[in-house]
């Protein structure tokens, strides 16, 4: 899919490659043609980011369909306290990598809504995962239910298998309680605050007083947008002026028109970029 799409890019740029290049110096054309690659290059990148987030989900699905077989096999033969125990923890790791499928998919769809390689196909491909998350939905509820059947043969183990319920819900909820701590702390290391507005609103949100940006403690950080900088690469300004007011080492961003002449930001190196400061501000026209 990559190689087929850069390929029809190429083309399409080609075919108006004589309009785009009559009348202009040998410097003009270098630039344009830089530019031009410029834009071949972040549309590959993208279009490599969104292949791997649906290999990770169809990946997720897969260990799905594999874990639901192991549960089917061990539900017929539940005889010991290992198989029950077996059970519930499989079905554990179902419920946590529907959870995940569920999220990544979410993500997608936002990270979607921002890139240039939003077509019609990414579209639906990304409707017949979210139908696939919808139909493993109902196959683990119709699971459940099976395994709710067999439970007077389950219960019948005795007491140690309740023993062992009551520390696996323990263990969880620890483990529960050490992976939010995780992912709080994880967040706020990777979370950024953005804003673009005109020269007169970023003084009205008090973001640019007297020629100073963020100078003073008063601004509106409501006004800002919250990303997750390991998500968010692409911001779109659409406005056919901008400019970034903020600190962030050169090298690590690049501003580029679109076919309407609107200026997006593409973050190449997000590490790079936040070092000196997690706000950006931009002001644009």
């Amino acid at each position: 899919m990559k190689k087929l799409s850069v390929f029809v890019a190429v083309i399409l740029m080609l075919v108006s490659c004589d309009q785009m290049f009559k009348g202009t110096t040998p410097s003009q054309s270098d630039e344009r043609m830089d530019s031009l690659q410029s834009l071949l290059d972040q549309k590959d990148s993208e279009l490599n980011e969104m292949l791997e987030a649906f290999n990770d989900i169809q990946d997720g699905f897969d260990q799905i369909n594999e874990a639901e077989g192991r549960v089917n096999l061990l539900s017929e033969n539940a005889e010991g306290n290992n198989a029950v125990a077996n059970i519930q923890e499989t079905m554990e790791f179902i419920e946590n990598t529907m959870l995940e499928n569920r999220r990544k998919i979410e993500e997608l769809q936002q990270r979607l809504k921002q890139s240039s390689v939003n077509t019609a196909r990414m579209q639906e491909a990304l409707q017949k995962l979210t139908a696939q998350l919808e139909e493993k939905t109902q196959e683990i509820d119709d699971l459940r239910t099976q395994l709710a059947q067999r439970d007077v043969k389950i219960i019948e183990l005795g007491e140690s298998v309740e023993q062992l319920k009551t520390e696996n819900t323990q263990v969880r909820a620890e483990s529960k309680v050490n992976a939010e701590i995780a992912k709080n702390q994880d967040a706020q290391l990777n979370t950024a605050y953005y804003v673009f507005g005109t020269t007169k609103e970023l003084k009205q949100q008090k973001i640019l007083v007297d020629g100073d940006v963020l100078k003073t403690t008063d601004f509106n950080a409501n006004y800002f947008t919250k990303i997750d900088i390991r998500r968010t690469n692409v911001i779109p300004l659409e406005s056919k002026s901008a400019k970034i007011l903020t600190t962030h080492p050169e090298g690590s961003y690049s501003l580029l028109k679109d076919s309407k002449g609107e200026y997006t930001l593409r973050i190449t190196d997000a590490a790079e970029f936040w070092s000196v400061s997690r706000y950006l501000v931009i002001r644009v026209k």
